[in-house]
C-alpha cells in the first residue's frame, strides 16, 4: 500500500473495506484439516430478530479478542455462528404486529401464523449478523447455525426421541410458571425474582362444627377461593388438637380439611396456611401427600374462572385480590395486615407477574444428566473464570429440578408427539419423523399442540453445528471445543444444559474453559435496559467513532469478575478511552510510517550490540510487553493485555523513542538506518499485540509497513514472541535513569514556573558514573526533551534542587535559570509557602489531637500521616525554592 495515510483518522474509511477484504480472503475460515491446535470458540446465539445492544458489544467483542488471540498463535482457530429461534420473543414481535391491524394469532390460525413469522424472520433475521462484523468479528460466517433450520429440526427431534427412549422425558401434571401475557410456561430459569413490598393478609377460618376458628396468613388472596385445606406442623401443639376437623371456607359452599405437614414453618404468619394445590408447588406437593383436590381457580389469561362464585368470575388477579379482602372483611374474618416484602416472579420477556399453575407438561429428569456434568467439575475437567461461579454452577447441579420443555407457543419446535385418536387405542407416539397413523391400530393421529423450549436446540449447539448426529470431519476435528464466553445469567440456562447434554450425546464436555464476563451499567450502576431508557447503541457508538475506539472502551474498562460502567448520558465522555487511542495510535503511524516509504531494513540485518542506547531499549521494552500481554490474554485479563500495549506504543515508542531518534530520522545525526529498522519493528510487534482488542486500526497499519508481506493480513500473521525481540537488562537500567534524569528536569521547570517554551540550565551535584556516562554519551537528549540549554556537573552537594536517587546512588538536579522578574517571582513564591504552611500547620495539630488519634480508624490516620508528609515536602521545596532565588527572608 503506497498511498499516505489520511491526516485525520476516519474509521468509517477503512473498517467497512477492511472486513470485506477479510471475508474475501477468507482469513476467519476454519477446515478440519488445516495445521494447528484446533481452537473452537461457540457463540452464544442471538435471537434472529434482535439488534446489537451493548451486552452483546461486551460479549462478543470478548470473545473475538480471545479468538484473535489463538488465530495469530497458529490455531486452528473457529469461533462458530449462529442464530437463535426465540420462541417467546419472536412470537411477541408479530403478534404486537397483529395487534397493531386488529388481529390475533388466533385470527390467522396456525400454519398461517408460523409462515408470517418465517416470513418476517427471512427479512429481518440476517441484520444482527451484519452488526456483529461491523463490530468486526471474526467468526467463519460461512458455518452460520439457525436453530430452526431443517437440520437443525431434525437434530432436535432425535434428541427428544433419544431421551424419551431413555425414560429421561415424561409428560405429567405439575405446577409451573405460567406468563399471562405470553400464554406459555416458563422453566425456572426463565423466571426473574424481584423484591416486592406487599402485605400479609390474616383471615379466619370459622371450624365447620360451629365451634373454634383457625386463622391462616397468605400473601395472594385470590387463589383462597380455589383452598382445598389447611395445613399446620404436625408438632405445633396450637394446632395438634385441630388435624383432622373440618373448615367452613369462607365465600364458598365447601368445606375443607385441617392436615398436618412438617412442610409448614411454625414461624411464619400465624403458623397455619392455605393449601391451593392448583397455584402453589409447595400446596401442590401438601395436596398429593393428603389427596386434597385441585381446583384452577384462574383462565390462562390470569382472570377468574367459572369455578369461583359468580361474584368474582372474570375480574382479573389484582382486582380480584381487592374484592375478595373486601368480602373477607364484610364479614368480619380478616385479623389483621402486615406489611411483607417477598420476592415475586416475573416473565424474563415481558416482565409479567408469573403465575403458578397446576398444568400437563413435558419434561427431562435432570438428575441423571447432572450427575455425570457435577462430577466433571469435581474432576478438574471445567475451569470457571471468576473461579466462584463454579461454586454457582455446582450447587444449581446439586438441587436442580426437572426440566419443563414445553411451550404453549406455536412459533418453535413442535413437539414430536402424536397421539392415537381411536377410542380403544389412544397410544402416544414419540417419532422422528411425522407418522401418517398410529402404529398399534392405523387409527388417525394429530400432533401435540405445543413447542419446545427455546433453549432445548441451544443446549446442542456444540455438536448438532458441526453436524451430529453425523459424523462429519467438523464434529471429529472441533468437538469437544476449548472456551465459551458468556454472561452469568445464562450459566443455567445455557452453559450447564450444554454441558450435560454434551456428557451425554458426545461423551465429554463441549469446552474445558467459561468465562463469565460482567454485566454493562449506566454511572448509576443501573444495568443497562429499554424500561429504562439507558441503553447504548452499539452501532451509533461505531458510527461516531468506530468500532476501535468501542472495542477499546469495552476491552480496557472491565477486569475479570467486574461489570463495565458506561456514562450513557455524554458518549463523547464515555468513549474518550477508545477515542482519543485511535488518534494517537494514527498519529504514530503516521510519522513512524512516514519515515519508512523508502523501506526498513530487517531487524536481523542490524548490529545491535553497536545500536545506540534507546534502540537496544526500546527493543527490550518491545519483549517485556510482549510476555505481559501474551501472560495477559492467557489469563483473560484482557483488559491488563490492553493497558500493557497502550502503554507500549503511547509511552515508550511514542513519547520517548520516537522523540529520542527524530534527529536520526531527519538526518542530523548517523544512524537513521538503524532507527527505521528498529522503528519499523517495534511498531510491527505493538500492532499485533494491540491488533485482538483494535483489528482494524492495527490492520490498516500494518499493511504499510515496509516489511509486511504483500496482500497479507494481520490477523493470521504470527503472534510475537520473547524472540521477537531481544533482552538487553542494561539497556533498560540506563535508559530508565535517563528518563529519571530528564522527568526530574521537567517536574522542576513545572515547579518553578518556567514558561514551556524557555529553555534552562541544569546543574547536577553528587554526580554518579552511570549520571556522568548518560551526560556525556546522551546529553543531546536530555537537552532536546527537556528543554536544556546547558548541563553543568560542577553543582555543589548543598545545591538547591531536588535529590534523584539512581541505580548507582543519588544525585541533586537543580535549575539555573532567570526568572522573568525575580522580585515578581518571589512575592508568589512567597505566597505559596504561607499558604501551605498554614496547611501544615493545621495537619499537624490535628494529628496533635489525642482524641482524634484514638477514635479515628487506623486507615485514615495513616492518610492523615501521609497528607502531613506531602505537606512537609512542600514547604520544603517552596524554601529552597526561594533560597534558590536569594530571595528576601
Amino acid at each position: 500500500m503506497t498511498e499516505p495515510l489520511a491526516p485525520q483518522y476516519t474509521p468509517a474509511a477503512i473498517e467497512g473495506p477492511l472486513y470485506s477484504w477479510w471475508q474475501e480472503r477468507g482469513f476467519f475460515r476454519a477446515a478440519p484439516d488445516a495445521p494447528g491446535e484446533p481452537y473452537v470458540v461457540q457463540m452464544p446465539p442471538p435471537n434472529v430478530t434482535a439488534r446489537l445492544h451493548m451486552g452483546h458489544g461486551l460479549n462478543d467483542t470478548t470473545q473475538d479478542v480471545l479468538v484473535r488471540f489463538e488465530r495469530m498463535r497458529g490455531k486452528n482457530t473457529l469461533w462458530v455462528p449462529g442464530t437463535d429461534h426465540a420462541g417467546i420473543a419472536t412470537q411477541n414481535v408479530i403478534e404486537k404486529q397483529l395487534a397493531k391491524e386488529g388481529l390475533t394469532r388466533f385470527d390467522l390460525g396456525r400454519d398461517a401464523f408460523v409462515d408470517r413469522v418465517k416470513a418476517f424472520v427471512a427479512e429481518t433475521g440476517g441484520e444482527i449478523i451484519e452488526q456483529l462484523k461491523a463490530l468486526g468479528c471474526s467468526a467463519d460466517w460461512e458455518r452460520t447455525y439457525y436453530t430452526f433450520s431443517p437440520d437443525l429440526s431434525a437434530t432436535v427431534r432425535e434428541v427428544f426421541a433419544r431421551l424419551y427412549e431413555k425414560g429421561l422425558i415424561y409428560r405429567g401434571k405439575y405446577i409451573v410458571n405460567w406468563c399471562p401475557r405470553c400464554l406459555t410456561t416458563l422453566s425456572n430459569e426463565e423466571v426473574e425474582k424481584e423484591e416486592k413490598s406487599s402485605s400479609l393478609w390474616h383471615f379466619r377460618y370459622p371450624l365447620a362444627d360451629g365451634g373454634d376458628s383457625i386463622v391462616v396468613a397468605t400473601t395472594r388472596p385470590e387463589t383462597m377461593l380455589g383452598d382445598t385445606g389447611i395445613a399446620v406442623h404436625p408438632d405445633d401443639p396450637r394446632y395438634q388438637g385441630m388435624i383432622g376437623k373440618m373448615v367452613a371456607l369462607p365465600l364458598t359452599d365447601r368445606e375443607i380439611p385441617i392436615v398436618g405437614d412438617s412442610a409448614v414453618d411454625p414461624a411464619f404468619g400465624s403458623g397455619a396456611v392455605k393449601v391451593t394445590p392448583a397455584h402453589d408447588p409447595v400446596d401442590f406437593e401438601i395436596g398429593r401427600r393428603h389427596n386434597l383436590m385441585t381446583i384452577d381457580v384462574m383462565t390462562p389469561e390470569a382472570r377468574m374462572s367459572q369455578t369461583v362464585p359468580e361474584r368474582f368470575q372474570g375480574l382479573d388477579r389484582m382486582e380480584a385480590r381487592k374484592q375478595v379482602v373486601a368480602a373477607i372483611q364484610a364479614l368480619g374474618l380478616l385479623v389483621k395486615v402486615d406489611p411483607h416484602t417477598h420476592a415475586v416472579g416475573h416473565c424474563y420477556r415481558c416482565n409479567t407477574v408469573v403465575e403458578p399453575r397446576l398444568s400437563d407438561q413435558w419434561f427431562v429428569k435432570m438428575a441423571p444428566l447432572a450427575k455425570p456434568a457435577l462430577q466433571a467439575y469435581h474432576d478438574g475437567k471445567l475451569r470457571f473464570i471468576p473461579e466462584f461461579q463454579g461454586g454457582v454452577y455446582a450447587y444449581w447441579l446439586e438441587n436442580i429440578r426437572d426440566w419443563c420443555i414445553s411451550r404453549q407457543l406455536w412459533w418453535g419446535h413442535r413437539i414430536p408427539v402424536w397421539y392415537c385418536q381411536s377410542e380403544g387405542c389412544r397410544k402416544t407416539i414419540v417419532a422422528r419423523e411425522e407418522p401418517t397413523h398410529c402404529p398399534e391400530c392405523r387409527g388417525h393421529v394429530i400432533q401435540d399442540e405445543d413447542v419446545l423450549d427455546t433453549w432445548f436446540s441451544s443446549w446442542l449447539v456444540p455438536f448438532t453445528s458441526l453436524g451430529w448426529p453425523e459424523k462429519t470431519p467438523s464434529l471429529r476435528a472441533f468437538y469437544p471445543g476449548s472456551t465459551l464466553i458468556t454472561a452469568p445469567e445464562i450459566i443455567y440456562l445455557w452453559v450447564a444444559r450444554m454441558i450435560m447434554s454434551g456428557l451425554e450425546f458426545m461423551g465429554e464436555v463441549p469446552f474445558d474453559t467459561i468465562y463469565l464476563h460482567g454485566t454493562v451499567r449506566d454511572a448509576q450502576h443501573r444495568k443497562m435496559s429499554k424500561s429504562l431508557g439507558n441503553g447504548v447503541d452499539p452501532i451509533e457508538v461505531i458510527d461516531r467513532y468506530g468500532a476501535d475506539a468501542l472495542r477499546y472502551t469495552i476491552v480496557s474498562g472491565m477486569s475479570v469478575g467486574t461489570d463495565l460502567i458506561l456514562d450513557t448520558a455524554d458518549l463523547d465522555t464515555a468513549f474518550a478511552p477508545g477515542r482519543f487511542f485511535a488518534n494517537k495510535l494514527w498519529n504514530i503511524g503516521r510519522f513512524v510510517l512516514g519515515h519508512l516509504e523508502q523501506g526498513a531494513r530487517p531487524l536481523a540485518e542490524v548490529d545491535l550490540a553497536a545500536a545506540p542506547l534507546a534502540d537496544r531499549w526500546i527493543l527490550a521494552r518491545a519483549r517485556a510487553a510482549i510476555v505481559e500481554a501474551t501472560a495477559h490474554y492467557e489469563r483473560f485479563r484482557f483488559n491488563e493485555a490492553a493497558m500493557t500495549v497502550y502503554r507500549f506504543l503511547w509511552s515508550d515508542v511514542a513519547d520517548w523513542y520516537v522523540e529520542q531518534i527524530k534527529p536520526r530520522l531527519y538526518g542530523n545525526v548517523p544512524g537513521g538506518e538503524t532507527a527505521r529498522a528498529v522503528a519499523a519493528h517495534v511498531f510491527d510487534i505493538g500492532l499485533k499485540l494491540l491488533h485482538p482488542v483494535m483489528p482494524f486500526i492495527t490492520e490498516e497499519l500494518w499493511r504499510r509497513l515496509p516489511n509486511s508481506p504483500a496482500d497479507a493480513s494481520i490477523s493470521v500473521s504470527a503472534w510475537p514472541t520473547e524472540e521477537s525481540a531481544p533482552a538487553d537488562d542494561l539497556a533498560l537500567l540506563e535508559f530508565g535513569a535517563l528518563q529519571d534524569l530528564i522527568g526530574a528536569i521537567r517536574v522542576l521547570r513545572a515547579d518553578q514556573r518556567v514558561p514551556p517554551g524557555q529553555t534552562v540550565e541544569v546543574a547536577f551535584a553528587n554526580m554518579t558514573a552511570l549520571a556522568r556516562a548518560l551526560v556525556s554519551r546522551d546529553g543531546d537528549t536530555i537537552q532536546r526533551l527537556a528543554k536544556v540549554s546547558a548541563i553543568h556537573d560542577d553543582g555543589t552537594p548543598d545545591l538547591a534542587g531536588t535529590t534523584l536517587a539512581l541505580p548507582d546512588g543519588p544525585i541533586v538536579v537543580a535549575l539555573r535559570h532567570a526568572a522573568a522578574d525575580p522580585a515578581k517571582e518571589c512575592a508568589r513564591l512567597a505566597t505559596e509557602l504561607a499558604r501551605s504552611e498554614q496547611l501544615l500547620a493545621a495537619q499537624l495539630g490535628k494529628l496533635a489531637n489525642e482524641q482524634f488519634v484514638a477514635r479515628a480508624p487506623a486507615a485514615l490516620i495513616e492518610k492523615e500521616r501521609e497528607r502531613l508528609a506531602v505537606l512537609e515536602s512542600q514547604v520544603e521545596t517552596l524554601r529552597e525554592q526561594r533560597r534558590a532565588l536569594g530571595c528576601p527572608a
